[in-house]
Formats: C-alpha cells, structure tokens, sequence
C-alpha cells in the first residue's frame, strides 16, 4: 500500500535562540541584496500573480516568484554561492564585505591580494552550477561533485562553466562528507556548501543569507501591491532556502507573520521527522532517497537553518513525486489569464503541495489546520526552471509521474 502524504503541525516548544533569525533581518538582506545589485546580470525576478488559479482553488490569491531567469542560471542558487564567496574574500583579504562589490571582486587587485583558491561543492545541479559560475567570475578554480543519478545534462552545465566535475556512486548527504575531506586535503581548498556542521558555519551563513534575497524581493514586491501574504509554502532539501525565506518572512511581517509551510519530498523527510520527534533534535534519513525532486533528495537538516524553521514553521509536509509532477503541469499550460511558469521538479514542489491539499484530499486535512480558504494569499516560490530539459518534457509533454 502507498503512504499516504503526510504533515504535522509544528509542537516543538520555542528554542529561544534567535542568532540564526537576527542574520535574516531585512536590513541585512538588502545589504546582500544590493551587493547582488552590483552584478551586470541582476535584475529582480517576477512575481507572477496566478489570479485565475486562485479564482478556480477557491483562495483569495496565489502568488509565485520565478527565479528561472536569474543571472542566467535557470536557478535562485548563484545568489547563495556568489555572496558566499565574496564574503569568502572580504575576510581572507581583510575587508568589510560591504566594501567588495562586483567590479571590486572581479578586480586584477584582488585577485591579487587573494591568490589561487580551489572551491570544492556538492550538487544535484543548481548550487554546483552557480559555485562554477561565482568562481570563474573571479578568476578561480572550482570542482563540484553530484550524487549518483545526476543526469549527464546538469554536470555538462556545470563544465561550460570552466569547472571540473564528477558524478560519484554515493548519496546527497555522503557526497557532501566526501567533498569536505577532499576540501581539508587540498591546498587552498574551500568547501562551499549550504550544509552546516560543527566548526563549518560562516560560508552555509553566507550562502543562507544570499538566498534571503528572493523572500525579501518578494515582500517588497507584494508589499508595492498593497497585498501581505497569510501563508508561506516554502521547499526544504537540506533547509537553507526554506530556512532563510522563513526568517526573511518573519522578520519583515513581525509577530502576524505568515503561517509557514515547509514542504518535503517524502522520500527525503528528514525536516518532517524532526517535527515529528517533537523535541527540537535533528533526525537525520538516509539511502538513495529517490526522487524527481532532486534538490529535495537530502535527508539531514542544516543545523543553523532548523534553528529558524523549528520556531517559526508552522506545518511540516511530504509530498509524493506526482503531486510535483501535477504542479509542472498546471504551471507549464496555466489558467487562462494566467503567467506561464517553466518549473523544475524542485521548483514546483511547493505548488504541488498546495494543490494536493486543496483538490486532492490526501493533504486536506493541513489545508484545515493551517486556515486555507477564500481569504488566503499564498506565495510560493518556483526555485527552478526546467534544469533537465529531458525529463521536464517526459513530464509536461508526455505524462510522466500521472496524478494519483
């Protein structure tokens, strides 16, 4: 018999900490964000208003930030990787990182100052693609490893880059553990991860704070529109996104904050078994966590992250690869009236949550509980475009991963 999708309410008692929050305030963020600014290819990706959809689920707003066109990566993840590695520099040369904008960090005097660097990360794709990016950008080498099952099109994509890069025959999660020792072996070595670990929490803070940049824009752009949000459906691969876009969230609205839902593959429920356990303690899952949605396929927490989404999610939930598959679908041929989305398997896993609690009943009881209905505004975020062309058209295209 299949599991059913599942989701629980947040019951963890409040930690108390609030320094992984405080890096997410607002005035923090646009620090980062205008350091982004600075790039030749940065410009704030859309809000696209899904009014018809809304209109046929019954809910007064759905609200969906692409990021395929950002920088030119088809993904968010080079805001992460791009200020990780500025912020890399500014304190290897001893600068404010204020300071170090894009013709600054680009500059034959920094390079200078800086020396030769190796950057070493682990990927399914999208935060490889973006660390390859970020390095040839400044002149630096950079190798990214991927977990079995990677599909050729992502590593080629990361290689056009100047990178070198491997396919290995281990998970996400002991790829990333090889990476690291691989990094302390190399002379000047640098992992750059958006996983964090004892003694390794400066660049996953880094990087968190980058991806901060899409919720902000977000608040900005609703906020521009007279609209604020009633929920919050973020997507959860090892929680650096969902934990950054939650405490951007909550700090921008303060205490009448959205209600957050973080969403899983269940496959890789590692946030949702966490909440389940109930006591604020990391559960780490492992195996091959097979999934479509790839960027999800992690199965252990960053510590620094859970830190927010244990205090300030309200729901975690685990959807099923057809329910992703579904969202793919209604955002590639939309409503009439409505934007059409390119979004990647990962990209539309917040979506397909959405729908599988609205019309789907596997998930109706989270829509009840978390207060779903005419009067809700919901944003989401589509992370990613179609970063495997082959299999987004298997699925838009042919079918593939039909609705259960």
């Amino acid at each position: 018999m299949e599991k059913t999708p599942m989701w629980t309410a947040n019951r963890i008692p409040p930690s108390g900490k609030a320094q992984s929050l405080a890096m997410m305030e607002p005035s923090a963020i646009e620090k980062v964000r205008r350091f982004h600014a600075s790039f030749p290819e940065y410009a704030q990706t859309p809000l696209v208003s899904l009014d018809n959809l809304a209109g046929e689920l019954n809910v007064g707003g759905i609200y969906l930030k692409d990021e395929s066109p950002r920088f030119g990566l088809n993904s968010f993840k080079g805001l992460g990787a791009s200020y990780a590695l500025a912020a890399f520099i500014a304190k290897t040369v001893g600068m404010p990182v204020e300071e170090l904008d894009y013709a600054a960090m680009t500059s034959p005097e920094i390079r200078e100052r800086l020396g030769d660097f190796t950057f070493i990360a682990t990927t399914d794709g999208n935060h490889g693609r973006g660390v390859a990016w970020a390095a040839e950008k400044i002149g630096q080498k950079a190798i990214i490893y991927m977990p079995k099952g990677c599909p050729p099109v992502k590593l080629d994509n990361i290689k056009r880059l100047g990178a070198e890069g491997y396919i290995t025959e281990l998970n996400y999660d002991d790829t990333i553990r090889f990476t690291a020792e691989l990094a302390a072996k190399t002379p000047k070595g640098v992992i750059v991860q958006d996983q964090a670990w004892e003694g390794y929490t400066d660049i996953p803070g880094w990087i968190m704070q980058g991806y901060g940049v899409v919720a902000l824009e977000a608040c900005k752009q609703l906020s521009e529109r007279g609209i604020k949000p009633t929920h919050l459906l973020v997507q959860a691969g090892v929680g650096a996104f969902a934990g950054a876009s939650t405490g951007v969230v909550a700090n921008f609205y303060g205490k009448d904050h959205p209600t957050t839902i973080v969403v899983e593959s269940e496959a890789a429920d590692c946030h949702y078994r966490s909440a389940i356990r109930g006591d604020g303690e990391i559960v780490n899952v492992g195996g091959d966590m097979n999934t479509i949605m790839a960027g999800l396929a992690c199965g252990e927490p960053n510590p620094i992250t859970w830190e927010i989404l244990r205090d300030k999610a309200s729901f975690f939930a685990c959807i099923k690869d057809p329910h992703a598959a579904r969202a793919m679908r209604i955002l590639g041929a939309p409503v009439k009236g409505d934007g059409r989305v390119v979004s990647g398997e990962s990209g539309a896993s917040a979506m397909g949550c959405l729908l599988e609690m609205i019309t789907g009943g596997s998930l109706k009881g989270l829509r009840e509980a978390a207060g779903i209905g005419p009067d809700s505004r919901i944003l989401l975020v589509s992370t990613e475009g179609d970063t495997d062309p082959g299999n987004y058209r298997r699925i838009v295209w042919e079918g593939a991963y039909p609705s259960i």
